[in-house]
């Protein structure tokens, strides 16, 4: 991301899979991870880059000196797709707690003109 974590390594605690979107893999990177793909393993072996394990890290960095921890988005989680202004106002994006889909489930006035309004 910067020049700050260039010669650090990379800490993920979770998996690292192989994504081919991506074509660019920085030279010599150091990751330490819970599990890495196959896939994954090769492509950054293969750029010169070395996979270590935390019991490694924790002999060679027991301060976590020189390490960079990623990870994911914090709002990543199902629940913050509810959070925010009511469902059914004007300007929301909030999604409703509903037992289902169906016909019967949050389908009629003020959702579809043909019953009554919609606004």
């Amino acid at each position: 991301k910067g020049p700050q974590r260039q010669g650090k390594t990379c800490v993920v605690v979770g998996s690292i899979t192989n994504d081919d979107r991506v074509f660019d893999i920085p030279r010599k990177l150091k990751i330490c991870a819970l599990h890495v793909t196959d896939a994954a393993r090769s492509r950054i072996e293969k750029n010169g880059g070395s996979i270590i394990t935390f019991e490694e890290l924790a002999r060679t960095a027991p301060t976590g000196k020189g390490t960079v921890l990623i990870q994911g988005e914090r709002k990543a989680r199902k629940q913050f797709k509810h959070f925010g202004k009511a469902p059914g106002l004007p300007h929301s994006s909030a999604k409703p707690y509903i037992r289902a889909k169906g016909r019967k489930f949050e389908r009629a006035r003020g959702r579809r003109t043909s019953r009554g309004y919609k606004k």
